[in-house]
């Protein structure tokens, strides 16, 4: 996640990043997003890895993609998304959480 984040710039201290999925290279990403000091938000199918995303790992908010209401309101409020779900997945409920 370092590479793909240093690459495209998302590295400015204070810019909204998407974390998509919390396994190992999803805690790698929320690791070095809070190192870089961006504001993460890990967004998870459940909320099953809520308390390790906050209280272990230090992510800024958790948002679970099947709760509709909560991701109309976290529209356009991203910079970046980081995606590290390793199966297919459709992108387009994510995309939507993206600033134009």
């Amino acid at each position: 996640v370092f590479s793909p984040m240093k690459h495209f710039g998302m590295t400015e201290p204070g810019k909204k990043c998407g974390i998509l999925g919390l396994g190992g290279v999803g805690h790698m990403g929320v690791k070095i997003a809070k190192a870089f000091g961006l504001h993460v938000t890990v967004i998870s199918s459940s909320d099953k890895k809520k308390e390790e995303a906050m209280e272990v790992l230090g992510a800024d908010t958790y948002l679970v993609s099947k709760d509709t209401e909560k991701m109309m309101e976290a529209a356009e409020s991203l910079d970046y998304i980081m995606d590290t779900i390793p199966v297919a997945h459709p992108l387009e409920p994510y995309l939507a959480l993206l600033k134009t």
